[in-house]
This record gives C-alpha cells, structure tokens and sequence, in this order.
C-alpha cells in the first residue's frame, strides 16, 4: 500500500490534569488537514474524580464528533515529581479508556521520538516544534498553550511513522556488494580485528 491511498482520522493527545492538548488530523494520501486543535482546560476543577470524569467525557464526546481511526498519544516523561507523574498517567489512562469505550486503538509515542520525527531533532523545544508543525500544515494563528500544538505533533508522528513503515514495504533497488558489512570485511581483511 502506498502513501497516495491512505485515508484515515488521527486524534492526537498531549495529556495533562492541568491542560491537556487535542487534535484531529485527517489524512487523505499526502494531503492533511488539520479538523481541530485545542486545550481542555482542567486546572479549575478542584476535586479529582471530577476532573477525571469531565476529562474523559469530553475525550469520547471528540471521538463521537469525528471517529478517528486511532488515537496517538504521547506518553509520560519521568520526572522528579512522583505526584505529577503520577496525575499524568491517569490523564493518559482515561484518554486510553475512552479511545477504547469506542473500539479506538491507540498508540504511544516518547517525547523524543515525537519531537524527533517532527524537527528531526529530540531535543528540540516546544517552541521549535510548534513552528515546524506550522510550517507543514499552514495554519496561521498558533494556540496560546503549546499543549494543543504538541497533540499536534504525536498525530502527525503517528503518521509520518506510519508512512515509513509503508515506505519501507515497497521493493528497495538492490544494494551494491560493497554496501553490504559483510563485503567490506571479505574486502578489508586488516582493518577488522
């Protein structure tokens, strides 16, 4: 299968118990579109279970609205703050449980690897990912929280590894013999020990 038939919904998510980043990203062969970015904001809720209940609510009230084919989730940093950990992993959870209160699968990505497939650089800022996702996909305003940008990003992660995988089930054209390690040693016998 190649890239040019591909058609399928991506809901990104950048989770958090404070703020948490969403998007949905629709690809139809190489054209993307970007369907919503936003934030939910969280942090005024006082009391956990209801935080985690209007958190997972308003997750499958956006897969109801738009039926992404998977969500793309970037999964939590270890940090020295156990408790936040702690909090972000329940985030992430409910949107996991939510995705599959739908038949949604999902997938999990590090944060250097999204970054990385992004910027082509693991360290880049949020900043500098946000930039380049606005360079890719044209939008004009960017979102006051960074959050919604770096849902954003694991969406198109999601994607872009996809593609590589197709990508790489194509038939490759055949490598030379001295392209291979096991030429080079047959070939360079005393610069091998």
């Amino acid at each position: 299968m190649n890239k040019v038939g591909i058609e399928r919904i991506v809901l990104g998510i950048d989770p958090g118990t404070n703020v948490l980043g969403y998007c949905v990203l629709e690809q139809k062969g190489k054209e993307l579109n970007l369907l919503e970015m936003d934030i939910i904001r969280l942090g005024t809720v006082q009391e956990m279970s209801t935080k985690m209940k209007l958190l997972f609510d308003t997750i499958v009230s956006i897969i109801d609205k738009y039926h992404p084919d998977i969500l793309s989730i970037e999964a939590p940093f270890f940090g020295k703050n156990i408790q936040s950990m702690l909090k972000l992993g329940r985030a992430q959870g409910l949107c996991i449980a939510a995705a599959f209160s739908r038949d949604i699968p999902f997938v999990e990505y590090a944060p250097r690897r999204i970054k990385q497939s992004i910027t082509g650089n693991g360290s880049s800022s949020k900043e500098q990912v946000a930039l380049m996702l606005q360079r890719i996909l044209k939008f004009e305003d960017m979102p006051k929280y960074l959050d919604a940008t770096d849902a954003l990003a694991a969406a198109l992660c999601y994607i872009n590894q996809r593609d590589i995988v197709y990508e790489e089930t194509t038939p490759a054209k055949p490598k030379s013999k001295k392209a291979s390690w096991a030429s080079f040693v047959s070939d360079n016998p005393n610069k091998v020990r």
